[in-house]
């Protein structure tokens, strides 16, 4: 269940490289307890809007408002401190370091001047428990686990630092299908536990499993956003070839998008 006020609100976000206009008007809202998907093809503009919600770019023009209160980011950490975390494809894991330490890394527990050890362990296992992953034990090096619970770890990451809002990029493109299943399972779990939740997909069908709204850009505008509940696949797909659900007419069985 959505809330009322928007945890995360973009108004007329634009960004330019030089001469290049990369993003322009680009305006959209997120609430605590959905999943947004953003789509769009190759080049409409979804990494660089990424890059500015946290904090690797910044804008141009408009702004950015996090529970109300204007923002601006210079660096990532800003908006880490805004409660924004990003999960990147490359998962930015240490695979020689077991799962906890991942979970804790550059925040660890201490007691007095040494690293906390054995709450950092008690800790992995109780967020894990309530994420519901299963994996061998949180003291397995990361460099063993399969590809999904590495990604699972990612996800349980960004909850160690306390963020409530969450961008996802891409994060089943290199899993098969069931442990595809089980990180889509876990975005609908943040979900219902009231984070907001930004998911940066090519995959139709699994928006379709997962997200409660659909953000498409196009030639870095906003081409549409859609209640996924009152769209189709059909419409999704005219508006990120075409921009415009009218334009023309397009197959729903178009491949790669």
């Amino acid at each position: 269940m959505t809330s009322t006020a928007p945890v995360l609100t973009a108004d007329g976000v634009g960004k330019l490289f030089g001469h290049v206009r990369a993003l322009q008007d680009v305006s959209f809202d997120l609430h605590a307890g959905e999943v947004l998907a953003v789509v769009g093809d190759n080049g409409a503009g979804k990494s660089t809007l990424i890059k500015i919600l946290s904090g690797v770019y910044d804008l141009t023009e408009g702004q950015l408002q996090v529970r109300d209160q204007p923002v601006a980011f210079g660096k990532p950490a800003d908006a880490a401190a805004a409660g924004i975390a990003t999960v990147y494809q490359d998962l930015a894991l240490v695979d020689t370091r077991d799962v906890a330490q991942n979970l804790f890394l550059g925040r660890e527990f201490r007691r007095g001047p040494f690293v906390d050890r054995r709450r950092i362990y008690r800790e992995a296992e109780r967020i894990l428990a309530g994420l519901t992953i299963q994996l061998p034990s949180v003291r397995v090096p990361v460099y063993l686990l399969s590809g999904g619970q590495r990604q699972a770890v990612a996800i349980a990451r960004v909850l160690t630092g306390g963020a409530d809002i969450v961008i996802m990029d891409e994060p089943t493109a290199a899993l098969g299908v069931q442990e595809s299943e089980r990180v889509l399972r876990l975005v609908r779990d943040l979900r219902d536990a009231g984070k907001a939740v930004i998911l940066i997909s090519h995959n139709l069908q699994q928006v379709w499993q997962t997200a409660d709204r659909i953000l498409v850009m196009h030639l870095g505008r906003v081409a549409g956003i859609r209640r996924r509940a009152d769209s189709t696949v059909e419409e999704i797909v005219k508006l990120i070839v075409y921009g415009d659900p009218d334009d023309a007419s397009v197959s729903t069985e178009l491949e790669g998008i």
